[in-house]
């Protein structure tokens, strides 16, 4: 009798041990698994969350685009007239004598003041500024009156007596003395000629001389 109870309780023993056992693997198993499933999901709903390799650029990227080199707006100037030249640049500018006045105008058929200086300059082959006011700061700035030589490009302001922008521009031809300067420009009224720098229409009206070209 003893000794089927002790069979008896052993086998019950060994059931039992067998399935906690397979109940615990199974709990783990279905951990494991739906641990698993989550992680999935996650990904599913996230796609590339799980990949965090960096986007990489493109293997031909072109180059970037180098900003042009700012351009100075002074115009360059092929060379500097001798000083022996001043005749030249004198006896040129007389060529224009009696050339109708035209706004914008660059040769004997038509020529306005700066136009007359530009051209002249460009016949015995120097480049200088086309434009009034741009003529008017080229070069040095003559001190005084009685500094003017032939040569020398002198500046008008439209109203006598008042400050205002650079209208007109003439080329001095001839200094007779210190009441004669004489200019050649484009008149508005009468073309190209030559007229003294002290008449009463230019005095008042005079605003600067400049030496283009240091002699």
């Amino acid at each position: 009798m003893n000794k089927h109870i002790s069979t008896y309780l052993i086998f019950i023993f060994i059931f039992s041990v067998s399935f906690f056992s397979c109940h615990t693997l199974r709990k783990e198993s279905s951990k494991t698994s739906a641990k698993n499933n989550r992680s999935r999901s996650s990904n599913t709903a996230r796609p590339g969350v799980a990949s965090r390799t960096p986007v990489r650029k493109p293997a031909n990227k072109p180059a970037p685009t180098k900003k042009p080199a700012t351009v100075n707006n002074r115009p360059t100037y092929s060379r500097s007239p001798a000083s022996a030249e001043i005749p030249k640049v004198v006896e040129v500018a007389r060529t224009y004598s009696g050339t109708p006045y035209r706004s914008g105008g660059n040769d004997k058929s038509g020529i306005d003041c700066s136009g007359l200086i530009c051209s002249v300059y460009s016949e015995i082959g120097v480049k200088v500024p086309r434009i009034s006011w741009q003529q008017s700061e080229f070069g040095s700035e003559v001190g005084s009156l009685k500094d003017i030589k032939p040569g020398d490009w002198v500046f008008f302001v439209p109203e006598a007596g008042r400050e205002g922008y650079v209208s007109h521009a003439g080329i001095v031809t001839d200094v007779r003395n210190q009441d004669e300067i004489i200019f050649i420009h484009a008149s508005t009224s009468r073309g190209v000629r030559e007229d003294n720098l002290f008449s009463n229409y230019f005095k008042g009206r005079f605003v600067k001389a400049m030496r283009p070209f240091q002699l």
